[in-house]
């Protein structure tokens, strides 16, 4: 019987009604995709055109196929009974990296089991043998304390503060991409990994390897696209709060941080600086000529970031003809509303490329024109009401088969849109991220957190996390953004440690709504929305003030380095935060250091994450390290307490 067959550089088998694909797919890579009854189709959901892989050989026999794509071979057999495809993949040491469940015993398992959805798709689940002592990372943004994803269960599905980028690096020196934006999970077990889409066409997942992580991350950019250049003024300070709801008092900010002689890249305007959700421009009551305000801004060196969302109110002047002319996301039942937040809206479908023409117009006219060149794409995952995924349908398909596409595509109608207008390496600042969202300008930030310490540590793993899973722009609000009180002693060291750590993160941005928040009127005597409390470095107390200008300062200095960060991400596709596995990997300690971290290849940086501390143990691997504070040398391979006072964040400076 004849299992397996060549087309080109592919492998095809074919049995039971079942097509297996797998092909070269770039350096030292594959792609696999299977379907029932049908052909593979090429959906291209984050992968690009592969990159050309030149040392490729294949043989082909009735019963077993082997496939080797540089570093990487795939050994395939007919196994079992049923003659079911099980796949093998080894480094080219010939050490196994990646298994299929095997399904040849009286248990008779499915390494890719699809059922039926009647009159439907199909849910799939797809299985792999688990390996002790595997440590396993990425997978984007969850508000968990975890780096290491081994033993955990994970959704597949995006939430405010939840970024769900389902790309992993394991500890064996695979990379593995499960291409599928379906609503799902993934559980990383000790005797297996299973991946699940509720309702999908194929099974559709890519597979690299590498001898170090940095050859993982580069494969990995290559396959889904590398991050633009960082613009200038990506590298310093960005202040925001919550909200500055006018004119004149966004302005007064910019004016005391320059009268303050204080380093500042960006301010921001954030939500509800529009007449009503989805009108897309300024109210003219608050802020009457934005081209003159941004030509302020301009002059005194600052960009101007505006708040974009995508939610559309029922009371939009953009309503009726949106939802006429099916520019929407469509309620599968009931009423059509996606969310209760002030007032009923829709979201617009970003996946429909004719409603991200409209949006970008109104874009272009209402903020572009007047010469505002960074947007923040809040509500990005989108922030449906009750995360009734299966209640909700896409241009492109359902959003229990396609939903988690939503926010690369969000960052796509703005990038093309900027590019179109011939502007240079777009970034945006945006609430959520799926793989491939990197190479549409993605600056990611991890949401409406709360201003806890257990958040706070929550953050650096997420970071980390995504660095790992191909996003390496990426920031935080520093202080959190629920619940944080500027006048109580608590909250202020807690502001003053993250911001410490901010001045350690790809962009470093302060912004929350602090409390207590604050009335705004209109002129006629009725209600705005309300805006937080006072959010910039001076309004935390004489103590605070002078160690935030000491990292604002160190910010400014460390300009040259960061930048050369941003190159190296755009480049070669890595991190700039930086797991102590990703840089030692050799070294067991590392393996599952998630209170540590390097800021590229040169910083060791410690961020002091407990209320009270005055000191914290420190890992330090192989190497003299040497403090950027005291200029005190350590020799490496030792855990140390290292003295922390409320001024310093522990960093040590790699020096050999």
């Amino acid at each position: 019987m004849k299992y397996f067959e060549q087309d080109g550089n592919a492998v095809i088998f074919r049995n039971l009604g079942e097509t297996l694909v797998v092909q070269p797919w770039g350096p030292d890579s594959v792609r696999v995709r299977a379907v029932l009854m049908g052909d593979v189709q090429d959906d291209r959901f984050a992968l690009l055109d592969p990159m050309p892989a030149e040392d490729v050989e294949i043989a082909v026999r009735d019963g077993d196929a082997v496939l080797r794509v540089g570093k990487l071979t795939v050994q395939m057999e007919a196994a079992g009974w049923k003659a079911r495809a099980k796949l093998t993949f080894l480094n080219q040491r010939g050490e196994v990296l990646l298994r299929e469940t095997d399904g040849a015993n009286a248990l008779v398992l499915q390494s890719r089991k699809f059922e039926p959805i009647i009159g439907g798709d199909n849910a799939l689940t797809a299985t792999f043998d688990g390996f002790d002592g595997e440590h396993i990372y990425g997978m984007g943004q969850y508000q968990e304390e975890y780096l290491d994803w081994k033993g955990c269960t994970l959704e597949l599905a995006h939430r405010n503060s939840q970024a769900s980028v389902p790309f992993v690096m394991s500890s064996r020196g695979y990379g593995f991409l499960w291409h599928n934006p379906a609503i799902g999970w993934v559980s990383f077990g000790r005797n297996r990994t299973s991946w699940h889409a509720d309702a999908t066409r194929q099974l559709d997942y890519w597979v690299t390897c590498g001898d170090k992580p940095a050859e993982i991350s580069r494969n990995y950019a290559r396959a889904t696209g590398f991050v633009p250049m960082m613009p200038e003024y990506g590298l310093g300070f960005w202040q925001c709060k919550l909200r500055y709801w006018n004119q004149e008092q966004l302005l007064n900010v910019a004016r005391e941080y320059k009268r303050r002689k204080l380093p500042i890249d960006v301010i921001v305007i954030d939500f509800f600086h529009w007449p009503r959700m989805g009108d897309f421009r300024f109210d003219e009551e608050f802020f009457p000529d934005p081209a003159a305000m941004v030509k302020e801004l301009q002059e005194l060196g600052i960009e101007l970031m505006v708040s974009v969302w995508p939610q559309v109110a029922l009371t939009s002047e953009n309503y009726g003809e949106m939802l006429q002319q099916g520019l929407l996301v469509r309620a599968e039942y009931g009423e059509q509303i996606g969310m209760r937040f002030v007032e009923d809206s829709m979201f617009f479908d970003a996946t429909n490329p004719r409603a991200r023409q409209y949006v970008w117009q109104k874009i272009k006219k209402n903020y572009y024109d007047h010469g505002i060149r960074v947007f923040w794409l809040d509500e990005a995952e989108p922030e449906w009401g009750t995360y009734d995924f299966k209640q909700y349908r896409y241009h492109i398909g359902s959003s229990q088969q396609v939903g988690n596409l939503y926010p690369q595509y969000y960052s796509r109608l703005f990038f093309e849109g900027m590019q179109a207008q011939g502007q240079e390496n777009p970034v945006n600042l945006v609430r959520c991220a799926w793989a491939g969202s990197q190479r549409y300008g993605a600056l990611v930030w991890s949401g409406d957190i709360m201003s806890r310490w257990e958040d706070f540590r929550r953050q650096v793993c997420a970071g980390l996390s995504m660095g790992v899973a191909g996003i390496p722009w990426w920031t935080t609000d520093i202080g959190g953004f629920h619940g944080g009180y500027p006048a109580h002693e608590d909250f202020r060291e807690l502001l003053v440690r993250w911001f410490q750590w901010g001045c350690y993160c790809p962009v470093m941005r302060l912004h929350g709504d602090r409390q207590p928040g604050k009335g705004v009127k209109r002129q006629d005597g009725s209600d705005a929305l309300f805006s937080g409390n006072d959010n910039e470095v001076w309004s935390f107390g004489e103590a605070a003030y002078p160690i935030l200008v000491k990292y604002l300062q160190r910010r400014e200095k460390l300009r040259p380095y960061v930048r050369g960060l941003m190159q190296e991400a755009h480049e070669a596709g890595t991190p700039l935060m930086r797991a102590m596995f990703y840089e030692f990997p050799e070294d067991a300690e590392c393996a599952d250091l998630k209170d540590q971290y390097m800021f590229g290849g040169k910083y060791l940086v410690a961020p002091v994450m407990e209320a009270g501390a005055r000191s914290r143990s420190v890992y330090f691997p192989a190497g003299m390290w040497k403090s950027v504070d005291t200029g005190e040398t350590v020799c490496g391979g030792q855990r140390l307490d290292v003295a922390a006072p409320l001024e310093i964040i522990p960093v040590y400076e790699r020096i050999c």
